[in-house]
């Protein structure tokens, strides 16, 4: 590489002998940051979508290409966010593509060492013995002076900021009419 071709490289020479004095676009670009392409310019289709972590309802936008979700970014016509996301919601194309991601049920007994996968039908029958014992070892239908209750101290809930406001409306109903108390949402504490 010759002195001149070195000197035509440099940033602070083309800013100042070029278009661009305040170096705000072309002289500040180097040669392989010119040839790159953003992600989403590249994709398919792109979806609106809504963050999945936190009751705010920050918009996304979801791109895909050839039916994978290659980005998600923040909504700028989105009144809540404009744009912007929080570092979760900016990091949740992982929560759907991640290698990591469990999409099996896994159950590790009592006193076990290792995870065993389990039937969702079997998963479920388990869960739902153990709320039924829960309710009936802990049942209360009276107080002490006769008045009623009709309530158990031995189950609650605690949703998850990923479930959508119709997901915790049901949750409440469902614990409600099973007798709990103690309902409360990650999204609120």
């Amino acid at each position: 590489m010759g002195l001149r071709t070195f000197i035509e490289g440099w940033p602070v020479y083309r800013q100042l002998s070029g278009t661009d004095p305040l170096g705000r676009g072309a002289a500040a670009q180097s040669p392989r940051s010119a040839e790159l392409t953003a992600r989403t310019e590249t994709a398919d289709s792109m979806a609106r979508s809504i963050c999945p972590y936190c009751a705010v309802g920050c918009g996304q936008r979801v791109y895909v290409k050839d039916g994978q979700v290659t980005q998600i970014e923040g909504d700028p016509d989105s009144p809540i966010s404009r744009g912007r996301l929080c570092p979760k919601g900016a990091a949740s194309k992982s929560l759907v593509t991640s290698p990591l991601r469990q999409t099996k049920v896994r159950y590790r007994r009592p006193y076990a060492t290792e995870w065993e996968d389990l039937d969702l039908d079997v998963a479920l029958d388990m869960i739902a013995d153990r709320v039924l014992a829960a309710r009936d070892e802990t049942w209360e239908d009276v107080d002490d002076e006769g008045r009623p209750l009709n309530r158990t101290l031995g189950i609650s809930s605690l949703g998850g900021a990923t479930l959508d406001n119709e997901e915790n409306y049901l949750i409440k109903k469902l614990f409600t009419a099973m007798g709990a108390l103690q309902i409360e949402n990650q999204a609120r504490i």
